[in-house]
């Protein structure tokens, strides 16, 4: 455990910053993207960097760093020749080097409780082709389960201080994480990835959210990888449906273009549209793709000042 306070305990108590974008930071800091692997890959080849894309964030203001996991599966890491040993070890590095990040931020200064979270992608993130913004891969509940059960039993124990089931597009793969994620012994939160109220692949939230109620392990459901403006009334459905703390951290609110893997649009995401979310009911509150540490700071620095 990062943290002699629980994640869980810190919720009850007040609101909670989460980090932003992973791979915003790493390529603002030169490292090429571009790969299936996308920032795994550099779990692989320069860890140091993950680390510091952690630290920038902690020391920005952030009290979560979710790590370099997302896209580190054992099938994925297969397809570029690495063997299953070794896959287990770099996805059980994407938290040893968030709790690196966690050692050096306190001996930089940071007193606030820290925590680490692992970062758990959807099955359409190993596909490498945008299929996590649709869901719907033609994969039962059960063999998404299968899909998911081992990256999860590495990652936990890797003894994060939490599992994030992030970035969710499909009402099915979130009862198979759901599932995967009993008796593992680490808390867990649920992110659907959700446009114009419903998941990506079209499931009224309401139904989509449900069934984290019922589940011991989760102790916040929510929205990420979304624009903005989807957020308000997301946090008010899985606040009202689960009664369970909310996860929010929207994306920038520029649109990704999976065919041409760029980024298009504005940004629309403003700090001050945190408090009204944080109102109904959202506690852990940070920011997804594109939104950088100034971003993150200026959301701290918010909902600390009204604390």
């Amino acid at each position: 455990m990062t943290s002699s306070i629980t994640l869980a305990q810190a919720l009850a108590a007040g609101t909670v910053v989460l980090d932003g974008g992973m791979s915003n930071q790493l390529e603002s800091a030169g490292h090429d993207l571009s790969d299936e692997l996308w920032s795994a890959r550099l779990l692989a080849e320069v860890p140091e960097a993950i680390t510091e894309a952690h630290l920038a964030y902690f020391e920005a203001g952030a009290d979560v760093a979710i790590t370099a996991s997302y896209q580190a599966t054992f099938e994925g890491f297969a397809r570029r020749g690495i063997g299953h040993e070794r896959a287990a070890e770099l996805i059980a590095l994407s938290v040893e080097s968030a709790r690196e990040a966690a050692r050096r931020a306190r001996a930089a200064g940071v007193v606030r409780p820290l925590w680490v979270a692992a970062s758990v992608g959807p099955y359409g993130a190993m596909l490498a082709d945008g299929s996590e913004y649709r869901g719907r891969y033609g994969l039962s509940v059960a063999e998404l389960e299968r899909f998911h059960r081992p990256r999860l039993e590495v990652l936990a124990g890797a003894r994060p201080d939490v599992l994030a089931l992030e970035t969710v597009p499909d009402a099915d793969e979130a009862a198979a994480l759901l599932r995967a994620v009993r008796g593992l012994g680490v808390p867990a939160w649920l992110s659907f990835s959700v446009a114009g109220g419903r998941t990506r692949a079209g499931q009224p939230l309401e139904e989509a959210f449900a069934p984290a109620a019922d589940v011991d392990e989760v102790i916040a459901v929510g929205v990420n990888c979304c624009a903005p403006e989807d957020v308000a009334g997301a946090v008010e459905i899985a606040a009202r449906v689960t009664g369970r703390p909310v996860v929010v951290y929207p994306n920038s609110g520029e649109a990704w273009n999976a065919e041409a893997r760029a980024w298009d649009g504005r940004p629309s995401f403003t700090p001050e549209e945190v408090t009204g979310w944080r109102a109904s009911g959202a506690r852990l509150i940070g920011g997804c793709c594109r939104v950088g540490p100034d971003t993150i700071g200026s959301i701290a620095r918010t909902l600390r000042t009204e604390q």
